[in-house]
């Protein structure tokens, strides 16, 4: 009998600082997401938005000067662990972000395999069929629920992000008939993980990376305690 699969943890937006990556790679996370914006000709790993020609950044919640040096994916792949696998959350809508980021992933770190994730679906096309590339569908509302059928055209390669809102195990049993992986986003307490693992996805997006270590961890000791066999 084959080992149950456990699920992939996965900390939000923990490759946009470097104390984050760092925590996150320390904690276990499996998979570490990173914002990626193409600016002026550059990858910006960051999940502020420009405000046009105004040099101001923001969210909903923060305001920065946009002046100040802006963190770009070289120096992000520098920093990290050679082991660590990212996820590259495509924000905007400039068609050129997916070329140029599989370009520079090629020529920065053509041995690291990596996910592309966006909730904008037509930067993913670019990806399909791409050695080393997971491609993962972000779906946010029940009209992208409803929609992303049309996409899940090969079962290999196709992976969903999908908010807990919309989780319920029959959503997830139909994705999983399509798609290779179901994770879902946020799962930011024991409570929320009980319940989305029992709903049967193969991996949540934290921000917590505390929850990250400890889910981490049991699984270390599961593993000691209990080995895989085949």
């Amino acid at each position: 009998m084959s080992a149950k699969r456990e699920l992939v943890l996965i900390a939000h937006r923990a490759g946009n600082e470097t104390s984050l990556l760092r925590s996150a790679e320390a904690a276990g996370a499996d998979v570490i997401e990173a914002d990626v914006w193409f600016n002026d000709g550059a990858l910006e790993v960051r999940h502020l938005k420009t405000m046009g020609p105004i040099p101001v950044l923001w969210d909903r919640w923060a305001l920065r000067p946009g002046w100040t040096p802006r963190r770009q994916l070289d120096q992000l792949l520098a920093e990290a662990a050679a082991s660590t696998r990212f996820m590259f959350d495509l924000k905007g809508t400039d068609p050129l972000l997916p070329e140029v980021l599989a370009e520079q992933m090629a020529a920065i770190a053509p041995e690291r395999p990596y996910w592309v994730c966006s909730r904008g679906w037509d930067l993913l096309e670019p990806f399909q069929r791409r050695p080393g590339v997971q491609v993962v569908h972000s779906i946010g509302s029940e009209r992208q629920l409803r929609d992303v059928w049309a996409r899940l055209t090969w079962h290999t390669q196709h992976a969903i992000s999908i908010h807990r809102k919309l989780l319920t195990s029959a959503a997830v049993a139909a994705l999983k008939e399509k798609a290779s992986v179901v994770v879902t986003w946020p799962v930011n307490s024991q409570a929320d993980f009980e319940l989305v693992r029992g709903l049967g996805v193969d991996g949540i997006t934290s921000d917590s990376i505390e929850l990250i270590g400890t889910l981490a961890e049991e699984r270390a000791r599961q593993w000691t305690t209990h080995p895989a066999t085949g």
